[in-house]
Formats: C-alpha cells, sequence, structure tokens
C-alpha cells in the first residue's frame, strides 16, 4: 500500500497516483480544474465541532484530537474500505489545505488506512 500526503497547494506529479481531498471545506484559491482530483472524501473528515475544537489549540489537544477523530471514523466504515480498497490497488495521495499536514486529520487518516 503506498500513501502520501500533500497539500493541495503542492504541485501535481504524475507520481501522485490517486488524487483525494480529505478535506470538509474546498481550499481557498484552488480551483477544481487545478486541483485534478480523483475523488473528496468528505464523509472522512472530522466533523465541524471537532475539527473547531482541535484548532483552538492544536499543539496541546493533538494525542486528544487523534483519538476522537479516529471514534468518528469508525462511523464511516463503508467510505473508510472504499478508501482503503483504492488505496491497495493503486498509489494515493490524500491532499489537505492544512498548514501542517503532519499534524492534521490527514496524517491520523494516513495511519488507519495502513493499519490492514
Amino acid at each position: 500500500m503506498d500513501i502520501q500526503i500533500k497539500r493541495i497547494y503542492d504541485a501535481v506529479e504524475p507520481a501522485d497516483g490517486k488524487r483525494i481531498l480529505v478535506d470538509r471545506l474546498w481550499p481557498r484559491g484552488i480551483s477544481k480544474a487545478h486541483a485534478q482530483l480523483d475523488g473528496w472524501a468528505k464523509s472522512l473528515t472530522p466533523s465541524n465541532a471537532l475539527r473547531k475544537w482541535y484548532h483552538e489549540d492544536i499543539e496541546q489537544r493533538w494525542d486528544e484530537f487523534q483519538q476522537r477523530y479516529t471514534a468518528e471514523l469508525t462511523d464511516q466504515h463503508e467510505d473508510l474500505q472504499a478508501l482503503k480498497s483504492l488505496a491497495h490497488q493503486d498509489k494515493v495521495t490524500l491532499l489537505t489545505a492544512a498548514k501542517n499536514a503532519g499534524k492534521s486529520h490527514a496524517d491520523v487518516l494516513k495511519r488507519i488506512l495502513e493499519l490492514e
């Protein structure tokens, strides 16, 4: 399984494989044509309440955010399984507008996808 994370603002590359946006909101300043997406996994993003709570104090809430988001993802089992299947068939790039992709929901989602 080959999954990577990139910011949606980074250049599109042939090595990206399937490009999946994993943000609930469309990123500012990016046209749909420029994004060159293969999918938009809105249902696999953190709830608005969790996202807002986390962004109030990213550094102090990172550990708890990971636990809460993982718990939310169990409610999206069918969509999560579909993304896992895609990742088993092809290279997948999870795209996010988060400034720090390493401490974002995309990082948590990547780790969950890689569990199987």
